[in-house]
């Protein structure tokens, strides 16, 4: 039988089908994420509990004409196989290949980009506000989830749209996750609602004499029967307090009460919030039994759910966890907070051993910051992990709570630098250029797993607020010792002693400096390697002594160029007047794609043999004569 999902070029062949036909597609989709997912690796539970709302979407809605705005848009893959981009999936998340998130580049089905939770609501409602200014006829859909429904920048959306516009659907997709399980009041209350018997009973036998009328013109009398029986059982539903007339909850996975709610939504005259009900991983029996570990992976066998490559060795995420674990025990007012993110920053063993001073306070990254600034206010020493992408949103929380009242907060910046697959949304290259003007913020980064523990003693015994940054995957593997001691503030280490020309490397850029060193030997040219462990403070006395004998300083970072690692050494050596050639290797400022690391490094001449080229030429150059 001829595939159903290869007769789909785009959104309008979904309306040609009858149910059993796209019931059909659905199966097929879920297969064909599965299996591109297993070669390509991604984020594979949230699609597969999003596959038969996708379907119904596109059903009764069009798109690029109708706007369909997805929250994080890591759950789209249906989307893009649906909306034309089927027989490029193979490309997904490689270099010039698809994105893993929506991009407005990549299709104009895609109404607005996002890899970061939390924006759909505000940029729906600002299209709703335009359409409705602009005398338009479209509907404008916003799917909230995976914990995003919880994040600060929803509530901010929600408090706006009252009287904002008159026609706006906003899906709540509701899986109980984000990337670990949902927490907080927004996820306990939602849970009360898929799970309230009594209103759940007679909501079925509404439903299920709808189903009999057959709907059609009758779907109003379903409508005002669904209000009155939700009068009845659900008191005080939040959402309606907000402008959103209330519909649900509705099983995400039962196609025809999908197409039903949304036909019912796209013909109210007034805002309208459906409450549907999924299950992340459905389809795939790995993924739903551990739905987080399965939010994000890499290639995989399918009959076996292993992963394509061996385990290497243990993440930075990983170090720290064991670290944090170890400092627990020594200090017993340490604490750790985590917006959203537990497993994916290596705190799930802290949160075992001290679940009393462990905290996740959901997609709130500003909220972590100043929450955590009030515990070191009262004399707790708090450790912030989250993902530098994702930290961006707190910088002024950073500053006017923490930094300006000089509270002692830790800051753990898991994946800064380039992460590979993910792209331009989860890249955490900004974030040395958002904070080194800080005043009073101690910025740092290891070299390895054992310069990570000593950053971390070093930290909780400043008492003053710190950054710590340290990349996705691996370092060297050395050992972090039984017994950790701090490393003096702001002091640099020679790694290897040269004469011809200095290397300044931070954190992982180091090991690249030392591979680097080795090339130039070979060619007669003798590099010196600085591990730079502090970009604020600087070792300036190291850094002047070596510029008042070499030619040439090369700075090495894994971030953005502008405004980097390297500009904080050029800036030290302008301010002595220093003559000699300085050269930056970091990220050129644009916004980096999607692609492995080795490729990006290759691309953007930030491998070793990009560093071996410019040195080789440069020391092939004459001597300039002294004025």
């Amino acid at each position: 039988m001829e595939s159903l999902l290869k007769q789909v070029q785009g959104p309008d062949d979904l309306k040609r089908f009858d149910a059993r036909q796209l019931e059909g597609v659905a199966a097929e989709l879920r297969e064909a994420i599965i299996e591109h997912v297993s070669h390509t690796g991604g984020h594979l539970a949230a699609n597969l509990g999003v596959v038969e709302l996708t379907v119904a979407l596109l059903r009764v809605f069009s798109p690029p004409v109708d706007k369909i705005i997805w929250d994080t848009s890591h759950q789209t893959y249906a989307y893009k196989m649906l909306t034309g981009r089927r027989d490029r999936m193979e490309t997904l998340r490689q270099f010039g290949g698809l994105s893993g998130f929506l991009n407005r580049d990549e299709s104009p089905c895609d109404a607005f980009g996002a890899g970061h939770a939390g924006t759909a609501l505000s940029a729906g409602l600002g299209m709703a506000v335009a359409r409705d200014r602009l005398g338009g006829k479209e509907s404008v859909v916003v799917v909230l989830g995976d914990g995003s429904a919880g994040c600060g920048i929803s509530f901010e959306a929600l408090n706006n749209l009252a009287g904002s516009t008159r026609q706006l659907i906003v899906v709540l997709n509701d899986n109980k996750m984000s990337i670990d399980a949902n927490v907080g009041a927004m996820s306990r209350y939602l849970g009360s609602l898929l799970t309230s018997p009594r209103y759940n009973r007679w909501k079925r036998t509404v439903e299920q004499a709808a189903l009999q009328m057959r709907m059609g013109a009758l779907r109003g009398i379903y409508y005002r029967l669904e209000e009155a029986l939700k009068s009845l059982f659900v008191r005080n539903v939040l959402f309606e307090e907000f402008g959103l007339r209330y519909i649900g909850p509705v099983n995400g996975h039962n196609l025809p009460a999908l197409l039903d709610a949304l036909q019912i939504a796209a013909e109210s005259d007034k805002p309208i919030l459906l409450h549907v009900a999924t299950q992340k991983g459905r389809g795939y029996a790995y993924a739903e039994d551990k739905p987080g570990k399965w939010h994000g992976t890499q290639a995989f066998d399918v009959e076996t759910g292993e992963p394509l490559e061996a385990p290497g060795l243990p993440g930075y995420s990983s170090v720290f966890g064991t670290v944090m674990e170890q400092l627990g025990g020594e200090y017993p007012n340490l604490v750790a907070v985590t917006a959203a993110m537990a497993a994916g920053t290596g705190l799930t063993r802290f949160k075992a051993r001290y679940p009393e001073r462990f905290f996740d306070v959901g997609i709130s990254e500003e909220h972590a910051v100043i929450f955590a600034a009030g515990m070191a206010a009262r004399g707790l020493v708090p450790v912030v992990a989250i993902y530098s992408t994702f930290f961006q949103r707190s910088v002024d929380c950073v500053i006017h709570d923490v930094c300006l009242q000089k509270l002692p907060v830790i800051f753990c910046l898991d994946r800064a630098g380039i992460v590979g697959e993910d792209g331009p949304t989860h890249h955490g290259v900004f974030d040395i250029a958002l904070l080194r003007t800080i005043p009073g913020l101690v910025i740092m980064q290891p070299a390895d797993e054992a310069e990570l523990a000593a950053m971390l003693k070093t930290a909780v015994l400043l008492k003053q607020p710190v950054v710590i940054r340290y990349p996705k995957g691996p370092g060297s593997g050395k050992a972090v010792p039984l017994s950790l001691e701090p490393l003096p503030l702001g002091q640099a280490g020679v790694v290897r002693e040269g004469h011809d020309i200095q290397i300044w490397a931070l954190g992982d850029r180091v090991a690249r400096a030392i591979q680097a060193a080795d090339e130039l030997e070979k060619l007669g040219i003798h590099a010196g390697v600085v591990n730079a462990r502090f970009v604020q403070p600087l070792d300036e006395a190291l850094l002047m002594r070596q510029a008042s004998v070499a030619r040439c300083i090369v700075t090495l970072e894994n971030g953005n160029v502008a405004g980097g690692f390297g500009e904080v050494v050029r800036s030290a050596l302008a301010r002595k007047n220093y003559r000699g050639e300085i050269r930056l290797f970091g990220w050129p400022q644009q916004f980096i794609p999607h692609g492995s690391q080795e490729i990006l490094e290759a691309t953007f001449g930030q491998d070793v043999p990009s560093i071996v080229s410019f040195i080789r030429e440069w020391h092939a150059r004459p001597v300039p004569t002294p004025v």
